[in-house]
């Protein structure tokens, strides 16, 4: 039976605090985003090996069904107010099993995504420190440095870490708006022409690829609803939020890959990029902006991979509160800091889970970027696409079973339609796996099964297991 509550916060004690306002919100979400990481890290694979100068309209598109899945979205986080945002609507929606079957595959998605970012991450920053004349120490120090930072931000209020996120952003961004004026002013390398925007473009080579990398890089969208209660006004700020968060990353991602092919040239950007996939946004930096701008570039990836580290790490603590809450984890999970308002005992769990699990890659001798962060991202992706669906279901369910004043666009239309393309990316996703996660046949098949069994597991909590007693 469905439960039709619309707030699934309790009373006094077991509330998160804040007051985030949209433009914070925002901020996580496109921290989660990462847009220099999608820029210079995904585009040039996208590139390479997906539609070659048809990428940028990938990230249209994802953008669009991401837009249209929104609307629904939004009208579901105004009836229901859960920092365990996924997790509370398809509860709502489809039941408390499918609820908890939801949770386990965003909890499944927030960590390893986070564990593929530590890899990255930690590689990237052992080259910059070499290139700078820095000592040559293994990948997985620097991992436990970064471990140690996003532990201690974590673990305080959500406004601080929004605070950090927020300076590190508009740098950022800054950043790559300058290198996609540069190139569209000074007219690219062989004039600036559309070619990108065209279905033929789109379609040429793989643009399943393309897709999947485009809608790799909105994980983190759950965002808005998550921080939710600790907003300053929660039905105003996640609906404005979430809107303007896909919108930005949207346009900024389009706008950025197209100054990219522009860059090398429509009809060229896929031979540099199969030639030089890591070098391919640097070199149009250095290019176009100056080899001083390259090196600030190579910074602050960096930082961006920095900021999705906290993001994510936000995101799962409180999922684990979430949880608690309902008494479906441990007691000491739902405690509330008493200064910071933040799910402090959460984070804490969060660190000691990303330790482990960037642990045992670094104890087999594994490559934090070809393996760590390949692997973990492709499982990622997927059980998040998996979490899509199910919500957009589960919003459909909730409005026809308790009715609401809003249209049918918001309550029915929209949400269908969202179903039908993540269904339609979530194909192609799978039809593309094997590439994504680096080419084994046998390792797919055993990462697809966990998403399924991880889902399976969850449902199976949630109809066999009555919740625990909480008090408020």
């Amino acid at each position: 039976m469905v439960d039709t509550t619309r707030s699934a916060a309790p009373t006094t004690g077991t509330s998160l605090k804040g007051s985030v306002g949209v433009a914070g919100i925002v901020f996580l979400v496109i921290a989660a985003a990462a847009p220099l990481t999608a820029v210079a890290g995904s585009l040039p694979v996208m590139v390479a090996i997906g539609n070659g100068a048809g990428a940028p309209l990938a990230y249209v598109v994802a953008a669009a069904v991401l837009l249209v899945f929104s609307v629904g979205y939004a009208a579901m986080s105004s009836e229901v107010t859960d920092t365990g945002a996924f997790y509370a609507y398809v509860t709502q929606g489809l039941g408390r099993s499918s609820g908890l079957g939801a949770a386990a595959l965003a909890l499944l998605a927030y960590t390893t995504i986070q564990a593929a970012i530590y890899g990255l991450a930690a590689s990237t920053l052992r080259d910059v420190v070499l290139r700078f004349g820095g000592p040559d120490l293994p990948w997985w120090l620097w991992a436990v440095v970064l471990l140690g930072v996003v532990a201690l931000l974590g673990y305080r209020s959500i406004d601080l870490g929004a605070r950090v996120l927020g300076f590190l952003l508009v740098a950022e961004i800054a950043l790559i708006v300058l290198l996609s004026v540069a190139v569209l002013v000074r007219g690219g390398a062989h004039g600036v022409d559309a070619a990108s925007f065209t279905p033929s473009a789109f379609l040429s080579g793989s643009p399943g690829i393309a897709l999947m990398f485009a809608i790799g890089s909105f994980v983190g969208f759950e965002a808005t609803a998550i921080y939710g209660e600790e907003a300053r006004d929660p039905r105003r700020t996640v609906p404005v939020a979430t809107y303007v968060a896909v919108a930005t990353i949207g346009v900024l991602y389009a706008v950025a890959s197209w100054a990219v092919v522009l860059a090398f040239g429509s009809d060229e950007v896929q031979a540099a990029a199969q030639a030089d996939p890591a070098g391919l946004t640097f070199v149009a930096a250095s290019t176009f902006l100056g080899g001083t701008a390259a090196d600030v570039m190579m910074v602050m990836l960096v930082t961006s991979l920095f900021a999705a580290l906290l993001a994510f790490h936000n995101a799962i603590a409180r999922y684990a509160f979430a949880l608690a809450r309902a008494g479906y984890a441990p007691r000491r999970l739902m405690e509330v800091h008493p200064r910071h308002g933040s799910p402090h005992a959460g984070s804490l769990v969060q660190t000691a889970s990303a330790v482990v699990l960037v642990g045992v890659f670094a104890l087999a001798g594994a490559d934090p970027v070809l393996e760590l962060f390949t692997w973990m991202a492709g499982v990622s992706i997927v059980a998040i696409l998996a979490v899509m669906v199910l919500t957009s279901v589960a919003i459909i369910a909730y409005f026809r079973s308790v009715g609401s004043g809003r249209t049918l666009w918001h309550t029915t239309v929209a949400p269908v339609l969202g179903t039908l393309g993540l269904v339609g990316i979530t194909v192609l996703v799978i039809a593309n796996f094997t590439t994504l996660i680096g080419g084994s046949r046998v390792l797919a098949i055993a990462f697809l099964a966990l998403v399924a069994a991880t889902f399976l597991g969850g449902t199976a909590v949630g109809r066999w297991r009555r919740p625990a007693r909480r008090s408020a």
